[in-house]
């Protein structure tokens, strides 16, 4: 929360942005969703989760989390199905919502940026001042309030978001908290840019980070997001603790888009005219989510045990609309909008997706002098049904799988810590391979890591290091035969190593350092000349360092200051690795003052206001990042 608070990211990927592991914002400055990297693959999909439960994704229904809405943010990097089920291989980010506090909290908050883009928040909560409620039931109310633009001309990034919950103890062994959030976004949507004017020069130069390239009389995307759940906690005589996490949420997406698809075929890229596609997406999706958790904690002679035993239920259904068609090109030098209504053909999606999971787990930590193992083990059973309003295809498709994890970790009187572990994945998709027609099989993994964390005795902070070996198999790749269909034949190895800090260093200095390299390779795929590449949209290397500090006594009590530089390694632009995206360097600054209860801050990303291109995912499509924001912020506690 204190990363979060300092650093005053507009969303989640921003709020990953000095984290190891893990590369947020692979589309570049993008509002319409979150989207991470860790280990080198996807996340965002199935490594995506608030409070324990998972936030599926497929298609177009995304949830996206307002940042100012959490207590922090959790990242577990590698293979974690022997807890978490199906996710994805490379690891997940958990959120965890702000809950009603024992202390009252009484805070407002507004702020603008140099786009126009203002908000303001509010986070209220405490005790119930009622009879006969003392002590026993709690409160708390969040809710924020933006509206505004963005670095790209026509692109907003607007969102109401409001999260009520309320926590009743009606004694200290129990616990019921209900949580319930309400959301409502709308965004532009995003740049298709061509290689030739974003990585490299086109004959007319480089495309302006500020030229959108759709049509501001269509292009759009919406969303309502909506969810209720809760947490029950009870604790026996006997230590053992019984935890229920449930919810219910709901998220359509509507998104209207006119994108840009390289060059006007037979033209000279002089003429810097853009082709374009019309595309149309509906995407409603709904998930529910039961979790029962049973801890035992037991001694057998020498041997400490801490048994969790649990079975989750897990249901998704999506409503997929998707139709496509073709746009009229766009001048990028001098862009006339024909403010044309899109030109979309018959859709080539129309389906109706559940998928029904049952999970049993079971974990063994066990402790014997400075050692610790831990076992773990859990066993899934997946039904999906696709019902095809086409009239294409429906399939449906039952599978199970049992993913496991052993790991033994020394904890040293030094603050050593030496650890090692095995771990299998599991991750469920959703989808029909194009050549037998049958419902994708779950991607598998599995990961081998090697470490050591060090927190020295007396220091308020903690070192680690990493070496990975991590493999993910079953990967959805393009049929070389047939461009339109995919296939299931795919695998690829990502290895590398990862260090961080995060200290303390003395009284209102606070520093956090992170560095990730890995070797990311194709090791199997239909197309053998692919095998040995790097896939597109994924740099090897990045690193970050940032450091704040407050004065804690004199004349200048309360005000601090501090920055960042984050680092970010090649990539590519294409499967065969020969358009390469160049990495860059951009640095951040903070300052801040905090004076009887007020707090002013100034936020500047990207201080140099650099032109940087964050990645591409074809020659067509490539992404430009964040120019320089600065962010004025004003908040009031009391």
């Amino acid at each position: 929360r204190q990363q979060i608070d300092d650093q005053k990211p507009a969303s989640l990927a921003e709020a990953t942005r000095y984290a190891p592991g893990i590369r947020g914002e692979t589309f570049g400055a993008d509002p319409r969703n979150d989207w991470f990297l860790i280990r080198g693959f996807t996340a965002q999909e199935s490594g995506y989760f608030l409070d324990g439960l998972q936030l599926f994704t497929s298609a177009f229904a995304t949830w996206k989390l307002e940042p100012f809405g959490l207590e922090r943010l959790e990242i577990l990097r590698g293979p974690n199905s022997g807890l978490y089920g199906g996710a994805s291989p490379g690891g997940i980010i958990n959120a965890v919502s702000k809950r009603p506090p024992i202390v009252p909290i009484r805070y407002v908050e507004t702020g603008v940026d140099n786009y126009g883009n203002a908000y303001a928040g509010f986070d209220l909560g405490g005790p119930v001042d009622a009879p006969g409620t003392e002590g026993k039931l709690f409160y708390r109310l969040v809710g924020l309030g933006r509206a505004g633009g963005t670095q790209v001309d026509y692109v907003n990034n607007d969102r109401f978001f409001f999260a009520p919950s309320i926590t009743w103890k009606p004694d200290a062994d129990t616990s019921l908290t209900v949580l319930a959030q309400v959301q409502r976004d709308r965004a532009g949507t995003q740049n298709f840019l061509p290689y030739e004017g974003t990585v490299t020069p086109a004959p007319f130069g480089f495309i302006k980070t500020s030229r959108f390239t759709g049509d501001p009389a269509t292009d759009r995307l919406t969303r309502s997001q909506d969810m209720i759940g809760y947490e029950f906690e009870h604790r026996f005589d006997n230590d053992i603790k019984f935890h229920q996490n449930a919810r219910h949420g709901t998220v359509t997406v509507n998104l209207f888009n006119r994108y840009g698809g390289g060059y006007v075929f037979g033209e000279s890229y002089a003429q810097a005219n853009l082709s374009r596609f019309d595309f149309f997406t509906r995407g409603a999706a709904v998930q529910s989510d039961i979790d029962n958790q049973l801890v035992i904690p037991f001694r057998t002679g020498d041997f400490g045990h801490t048994v969790l035993a649990g079975f989750e239920y897990r249901r998704y259904q999506i409503d997929d609309y998707q139709a496509f068609g073709s746009g009229p090109p766009l001048n990028l030098i001098r862009p006339i909008y024909p403010n044309t209504p899109l030109n979309l053909g018959a859709p080539y999606q129309n389906a109706l997706i559940t998928q029904n999971q049952f999970a049993a787990y079971l974990q063994d930590e066990i402790t014997f002098g400075n050692f610790s193992l831990v076992l773990s083990g859990r066993h899934d059973w997946v039904a999906t049904d696709n019902v095809d309003r086409l009239g294409v295809n429906n399939a449906t498709r039952d599978t199970s799988a049992f993913s496991g994890r052993v790991a033994l970790i020394y904890n040293d009187e030094s603050g050593l810590a030496p650890y090692v572990s095995y771990a299998q994945g599991f991750n469920p998709t959703v989808g029909l391979n194009g050549v037998t027609g049958q419902l994708l099989l779950p991607e598998r993994s599995e990961q081998t890591e090697v470490g050591l964390k060090y927190k020295p005795p007396g220091f308020d902070g903690y070192f680690a290091a990493a070496l990975f070996d991590l493999t993910r198999s079953n990967v959805v790749t393009t049929n070389p035969l047939n461009i339109q269909q995919v296939v299931q034949t795919g695998a690829v190895n990502s290895r590398g190593a990862e260090i961080e800090m995060v200290a303390n260093l003395a009284p209102g200095l606070r520093a956090i350092a992170s560095y990730t390299a890995y070797d990311l390779s194709v090791t199997r795929d239909l197309n053998t000349a692919l095998i040995g590449t790097t896939p597109t949209n994924t740099p090897e290397q990045y690193g970050s360092l940032f450091v704040d500090y407050t004065f804690q006594n004199g004349a200048l009590r309360g005000f601090g200051f501090g920055g960042g530089v984050r680092g970010v390694g090649r990539s590519f632009a294409d499967q065969a690795n020969q358009f390469r995206v160049p990495g860059y360097v951009v640095g951040d600054l903070v300052a801040h003052y905090d004076w009887e209860g007020w707090r002013f801050a100034l936020n500047v990303a990207n201080v140099s206001d650099e032109r940087i291109v964050n990645s591409c995912s074809t020659v067509t499509a490539c992404y430009y990042g964040e120019r320089r924001r600065v962010l004025g912020s004003i908040g009031y506690r009391w």
